[in-house]
């Protein structure tokens, strides 16, 4: 902190003429003007004019800085990343334009996604199969190119390659998995109906055998069962995953049809040659969408198409020549848990190229924050809008969530390219609840932030070109597909609840939910009345008080959850107790989630070489930390885990640590690393971004 002014010294001087209140009030006015420090307020004279009433300090050797933290930032694939943004920069005519049509959009799209393939030699479903890791920084890459462009190339190798390589077995990926990978096969992903979304189980079209021809038969039995939101169908794709229920005639009881339940078949859709949609198929546009309108999005009706048996993508059910059928899994449930698991790696996909959009917006906003001043002390120059705590208290914890999020993230890639090395089958476990957590918990956050962000930029954050109105709309679909955020919640409280009988009944439970094995006891006991009131800094400041509230709180919702559901159960039974106590279970899953993000943070700073870099970010793992104690102080309170000395102290802390963060924020998103060719708004650029912007309109 700054000494205090001339000015202040002077006021002090001056105390003795004042009454006690105008004292009181007085040094409350120098408070508001910048949180003071916690280690200082036991002195009076430590307050002082200072960001508020002035300028900023800048944080020394900011360049330095900047550069340690992006050395311990950057990937191991950020040099391929980079040879991305090299080909895109190099080439003018596959740049997004501000302004385009829908058509114009599309077509841009896919001559961006074949170049991408053809032209700067990049083999994603190779990557998909052999280094998942790179394969996702390639797509951070390409969305940040176009966020279109990214979903375009998820859905061509994520969903489509990935159902293939994930769902079939070697036949199917000797025959489909080079031209899948070179772009020949531009394909779709047709799971989500126009009834049916997030409860893929009760699909309801249909893929029957005919033991005649040796077909399977793909109807479409009602308008409700029309395949919807489909990505690459309206324009590109020339085939299609279809999920519909496998029926044997003869095979159930009576003679009747036996549905065997959810399965994947490969449609074709339109000629390879000419491009026409092919007979029984008919295909409509889903229109102008909110955002992502360079991916062409269909609608797809089948009736009575044909495909060969070995369209069966079999790696989890097979139909024989005589139509009987075999499996490894002995229930319908087992065979359909084990198909979407293996479709994990779109959830994990989403989750980290989130984060990407999140640090492009966090950057804009924070440069022009810096940037532009307004009002200021008078007869002074005008101050940076950064330097007012308000603004501070919307973009730093924002600021400080994004570095969260990114070593979260790296985690669950690593975890998930173990995943497909092992088939661990407890990994297996962790990275589907994981993945399902944190893609909804980031996605839901990134959302809501560039709104923020847009505020906090004012008029010219209303521009298109200054690129939030894009961002929000491009990105606002990442919370519903791969996974409805509240269904994918309910799946990590479902998840926990498992873990927590397991733990009472004497069972091994996953990694990620070690705490709760390790801790039940501690964190469900009375909180301790002396630590309770603990208010020090260093106490504050302690990533083991910080990680003990975090699993307090989630130990305490779990175990409270269970109680209510037992309780409803009996007189709602399960599907109503699970319902009353709906709203319970989400919270429930965002705490844990956050513990597990906190956690890799803590994990991530310990394990930062450099000390002028780990101090750095030790400081923004406090902000994360603390804010999100403090924006949930009524849970903590109601259970005396904190009393009220402590939460005006934790209160004051966050606000003295989101200044301190101000301090060096500029160094904090140039370590984002992130070129001009993906920032594009001109109010975001780390150099005259007033004359790119004038430039832009005209002048």
């Amino acid at each position: 902190m700054p000494p205090p002014t001339a000015a202040s010294r002077s006021g002090e001087s001056a105390a003795g003429d004042e009454s006690p209140a105008m004292r009181r009030l007085r040094r409350l006015s120098l408070h508001l003007l910048q949180p003071s420090s916690p280690a200082d307020q036991a002195e009076p004279s430590s307050l002082a004019l200072a960001a508020c009433a002035g300028r900023a300090r800048r944080v020394e050797g900011g360049a330095d800085v900047a550069a340690a933290l992006a050395a311990y930032l950057r990937g191991r694939h950020r040099a391929a990343q980079m040879r991305l943004f090299d080909f895109f920069r190099a080439r003018p005519d596959l740049q997004t334009p501000v302004e385009m049509t829908t058509a114009e959009h599309r077509e841009l799209c896919f001559r961006q996604l074949r170049a991408l393939v053809r032209d700067a030699g990049v083999r994603p479903l190779t990557l998909m199969a052999n280094d998942p890791a790179q394969y996702f920084a390639v797509m951070e890459a390409a969305g940040g190119a176009d966020i279109s462009l990214g979903v375009k190339l998820g859905v061509q190798y994520s969903l489509w390659g990935g159902s293939v390589i994930n769902l079939g077995t070697k036949k199917h990926r000797d025959k489909y998995f080079d031209g899948i990978d070179n772009l020949d096969l531009p394909g779709c992903f047709a799971m989500t109906e126009l009834h049916h979304g997030s409860n893929v189980q009760a699909l309801q079209t249909t893929a029957t055998f005919d033991p005649v021809t040796d077909e399977f038969i793909i109807n479409t039995p009602n308008d409700g069962a029309i395949k919807w939101w489909i990505g690459n169908a309206a324009v590109h794709g020339k085939f299609a995953t279809v999920f519909a229920r496998l029926i044997l005639p003869l095979q159930g009881k009576g003679g009747e049809p036996a549905d065997m339940g959810i399965h994947a078949f490969i449609v074709p859709i339109r000629d390879l040659e000419t491009h026409a949609v092919l007979p029984g198929i008919e295909i409509n546009d889903c229109g102008h969408k909110i955002g992502l309108n360079g991916v062409d999005n269909g609608a797809l009706r089948f009736r009575s198409v044909r495909v060969p048996r070995d369209n069966l993508l079999n790696r989890f059910g097979d139909v024989s020549r005589d139509g009987k059928y075999t499996s490894s899994l002995p229930t319908i449930n087992k065979r359909f848990a084990a198909t979407l698991g293996e479709l994990v790696g779109g959830r994990v996909g989403i989750a980290y190229c989130s984060v990407g959009v999140l640090r492009v917006a966090v950057t804009i906003a924070v440069r022009y924050a810096l940037l532009r001043h307004q009002f200021g002390p008078p007869k002074q120059p005008e101050i940076s809008v950064l330097d007012y705590q308000s603004h501070q208290h919307k973009l730093m914890p924002m600021l400080a969530s994004a570095y969260a999020f990114h070593f979260a993230t790296v985690q669950l890639v690593d975890k998930y390219s173990e995943m497909k090395k092992t088939n661990d089958e407890d990994l297996i476990a962790d990275v589907h609840v994981l993945s399902s957590g944190l893609k909804a918990y980031i996605t839901s956050f990134t959302a809501k932030s560039i709104s923020i962000c847009r505020e906090a930029c004012g008029g010219h954050g209303y521009a298109a070109v200054n690129r939030f109105g894009a961002l929000r709309n491009d990105h606002d679909i990442f919370q519903t597909f791969e996974g409805d955020n509240t269904v994918l919640l309910q799946q990590v409280a479902g998840d926990l609840l498992k873990q927590y009988q397991e733990k009472f009944k004497g069972g091994t439970l996953s990694v990620t939910w070690n705490y709760l094995r390790d801790s039940m006891g501690t964190y469900l006991s009375q909180p301790n009345p002396v630590t309770a009131r603990w208010e020090g800094e260093d106490h504050l400041r302690d990533p083991n008080f910080q990680l003990d509230a975090f699993r307090y709180r989630t130990s305490r919702l779990l175990h409270s959850v269970a109680a209510r559901l037992q309780k409803h159960s009996k007189t709602l039974g399960g599907f109503g107790a699970w319902n009353r106590c709906l709203n319970h279970l989400l919270t429930l899953a965002e705490s844990h989630i956050e513990s597990v993000i906190l956690a890799k943070f803590i994990e991530s700073v310990k394990s930062c070489p450099d000390e002028k870099t780990r101090e750095v970010l030790k400081l923004v793992c406090d902000l994360y930390a603390l804010d999100r104690i403090w924006k949930d102080i009524g849970t903590y309170r109601n259970v005396d885990y904190v009393a009220p000395n402590k939460a005006k102290a934790i209160h004051k802390l966050t606000d003295y640590l989101s200044y301190q963060v101000r301090l060096v924020a500029k160094e904090l998103v140039d370590a984002f690393d992130l070129p001009d060719l993906i920032i594009r708004a001109p109010i975001g650029m780390q150099s005259e971004a007033y004359a790119q912007y004038t430039q832009f309109v005209g002048f």
